[in-house]
């Protein structure tokens, strides 16, 4: 079982940075692909960015790419999402996600999920 909490949300201008971090409980980090996924009002949740277990390969959305960045730090059991140069279609609340499988943005394929941090970008 992994239990993840994010934390790092707020508002903020548009133009303007925010760094998401999601801590994981449990031992297993290491070996878990994981990922960040985010859902506007009136949206389906979608898939923003994934780092792999192992060798920290990443995969971004097109709309975030050259933006956010994502990485990972095993000793701390957390995941980052750094995001820059953000825009009002960035508001949304952002979920921290694990999965043991390799990377993917289907999200039936991920395991366990945070309860989400808001993200407010004012114009």
């Amino acid at each position: 079982q992994v239990q993840l909490v994010e934390s790092g949300g707020g508002l903020v201008q548009a133009g303007g940075s925010l760094r998401l971090s999601c801590v994981a409980s449990g031992r297993t980090f290491r070996s878990y692909t994981m990922g960040w996924f985010r859902q506007a009002p009136g949206k389906e949740r979608e898939f923003v960015a994934a780092i792999s277990a192992s060798v920290g390969m990443t995969r971004y959305a097109n709309s975030v790419k050259g933006r956010f960045t994502i990485s990972r730090d095993s000793a701390k059991n957390t995941v980052y999402l750094q995001m820059n140069s953000l825009k009002p279609e960035d508001t949304a609340v952002y979920y921290c996600a694990a999965t043991a499988r390799g990377i993917t943005t289907v999200q039936a394929m991920w395991d366990y999920w945070g309860q989400g941090t808001q993200v407010t970008v004012s114009s």
